[in-house]
């Protein structure tokens, strides 16, 4: 058995074709997916955070909105670029959207991906210290997050407050317990991975991969997977952790299907360089039911995982991203024991 959720990028565009024309279009109907979604069993609603872009951004009001208009379905995000983030106050958003959603968030953060302008985090009021990188800035970011969402007091009250205080020192509100063991890092090196584990938050395990070992992107995930729960079994967490990863993949059921997809899928990774590394991306996959069930049974990072996220053509309108899950788990999920 598998959580199978979906994750959107939330793109928009005025593009012939595209069913998401403007920012209130792509918010709207990411709500009404996350509704449509949840009444045919799927398990979470994940959605990409990018800046400076025409692409969902601001998270916390869309995940409040889908939090009160579901009840079962988690709610989360893949991922929070913690270099634009003020950790205090991303805790008060953060704890409002969960208890909105009576304890469903499941928060992906991590250091981002490359964005669509140069320091994008500088124009947002942040900038690393002295000595350090913009990955050690969002690392030192999330820290900040994970020791504040303990709901710890540490600030000192006036002694001459508007209104009456408990006593002792002060914690950011709302606090929602439990939201701490709901935070993913987003890793794309097998470093990264085992220092989440340490900081006990659960891996998401990115769509590319730095390119550590030479073989094939689905090979190399897997073996994150298995250092991730090795670092987390050495850093003595009492929980069971979380792992997701995340596929494109398309099963081929109608004529639609074959006119959007019928070229199949991307049947091999691709690697790039991105800030001068080497990465590797992994293959998509599109085929008719049978071929693709073949093809997913010899994916080792999907077996690996816990969660699996089906990322999804959000432009492509909310009926037809429903048919896309929705034959997943009909002629797909039961034949490899994901249901």
């Amino acid at each position: 058995m598998k959580n199978i959720g979906f994750l959107s990028f939330g793109h928009w565009s005025g593009d012939r074709g595209s069913q998401v024309k403007s920012a209130s279009d792509v918010l709207h109907q990411s709500i009404e997916l996350a509704v449509a979604a949840e009444e045919i069993g799927v398990d979470g609603a994940y959605f990409r955070v990018h800046h400076f872009a025409q692409q969902l951004a601001s998270p916390f009001p869309l995940l409040a909105a889908i939090g009160a208009r579901t009840s079962k379905i988690e709610i989360g995000t893949g991922v929070i670029d913690m270099r634009y983030e003020n950790p205090l106050y991303m805790v008060e958003d953060a704890g409002a959207a969960d208890l909105i959603s009576n304890g469903r968030l499941q928060l992906g953060i991590s250091r981002g991906s490359p964005e669509q302008v140069i320091d994008g985090w500088r124009y947002f009021g942040y900038q690393p210290g002295e000595d350090e990188s913009h990955a050690d800035m969002a690392r030192r970011h999330a820290e900040v997050f994970l020791q504040q969402l303990d709901g710890k007091g540490f600030a000192k009250p006036n002694p001459r407050p508007m209104f009456p205080n408990p006593p002792g020192l002060l914690r950011l509100e709302p606090h929602s317990p439990g939201l701490k063991d709901r935070i993913w890092w987003g890793a794309a090196t097998n470093a990264t991975a085992e220092w989440a584990a340490q900081m006990g938050m659960n891996l998401q395990s990115s769509t590319l991969k730095a390119d550590e070992t030479g073989e094939p992107f689905h090979v190399q995930q897997a073996q994150q997977i298995r250092l991730y729960r090795d670092a987390w079994k050495a850093a003595g967490h009492e929980r069971t952790p979380r792992v997701s990863v995340s596929r494109s993949i398309f099963a081929l059921i109608n004529d639609e299907d074959r006119r959007y997809f019928g070229r199949g899928g991307k049947d091999s990774d691709q690697v790039g360089a991105i800030e001068q590394t080497r990465h590797i991306f992994g293959r998509s996959y599109a085929d008719e039911p049978d071929r693709l069930i073949d093809q997913l049974r010899e994916d080792e990072a999907i077996a690996e995982a816990d969660t699996l996220l089906l990322t999804i053509p959000n432009m492509l309108g909310v009926d037809y991203n429903i048919h896309v899950l929705d034959s997943i788990l009909t002629h797909v999920a039961p034949a490899l024991n994901w249901r």
